[in-house]
C-alpha cells in the first residue's frame, strides 16, 4: 500500500486555484495550454486508481461530483468506477458520485488502516494532514510553466527536509509530470 499524491503545481509550487473556479487573479493557469494539457491518465495511475482508493476533501470531492459522472471517454470512465472516500465534517450524502463514501472517523487512522493504495487529488488539507503524519510515499506533480508568486503551495514554507528520489521525469504537453518517492520506501 502507498499514499500517492497528484497535484497541478506551478514552476513556483503554487496549487492555487488550477481551473479558474476560485477567481483567484492569477487562476485558470492549468487551461491556458488546452484541455489536452490535462486530458486523461497524466498522472500515470494506472492500476492505483483501479485497485486502490481516491481520496478527496470535500471541496475536491465537490467539484469533481460535478464533472466527472456526465462524461464518457475511457478516463473517465475509470474515474466514475474508482472506489471514493470523503473526508468532510459537513457532507452527508455523497450518492451524486458513483462508489464515493463518506470517510469516517480519524482521517490519519483510516489512511495508516488502509490495505489499498491511496491516491489523494487535490485536497491541500488532506495532503497537509498526511504530511504531518509522515504518511505520503510518493508525489507524482504536473508542473506546468507558469509562475504565480502568490497562493497556496504544495509544500509550505516551514516543511521539515524531506529526501525524495525521481523516479520519472516525462514532458506532457507544456507540462512536465515527475515521480518523486521517499527515500526508502
Amino acid at each position: 500500500m502507498s499514499v500517492i499524491v497528484i497535484a497541478f503545481t506551478t514552476l513556483d509550487g503554487f496549487v492555487s486555484d488550477p481551473d479558474g473556479r476560485g477567481g483567484t487573479p492569477g487562476g485558470g493557469w492549468m487551461f491556458r495550454h488546452g484541455p489536452e494539457a490535462v486530458a486523461g491518465d497524466k498522472f500515470r495511475l494506472g492500476a492505483a486508481l483501479d485497485e486502490g482508493v481516491l481520496l478527496l476533501g470535500r471541496t475536491t470531492w465537490e467539484l469533481f461530483s460535478q464533472l466527472w459522472p456526465h462524461r464518457d471517454d475511457p478516463f473517465s470512465v475509470r474515474m466514475n468506477a474508482a472506489r471514493k472516500l470523503v473526508a468532510t465534517r459537513t457532507l452527508t450524502d455523497v450518492s451524486a458520485w458513483a462508489n464515493s463514501q463518506i470517510l469516517t472517523g480519524d482521517l490519519v487512522d483510516a489512511v495508516k488502516q488502509e490495505k489499498r493504495d491511496v491516491v489523494v487529488a487535490g485536497s491541500l488539507s488532506v495532503v497537509r494532514a498526511l504530511m504531518a503524519e509522515d504518511l505520503i510515499d510518493e508525489y507524482r506533480l504536473i508542473t506546468f510553466p507558469t509562475l504565480l508568486g502568490t497562493g497556496d503551495r504544495l509544500f509550505p514554507t516551514d516543511t521539515p527536509p524531506v529526501h525524495l528520489a525521481c523516479e520519472s521525469a516525462e514532458q506532457t504537453g507544456p507540462a512536465v509530470l515527475a515521480r518523486y518517492r521517499r527515500a526508502g520506501r
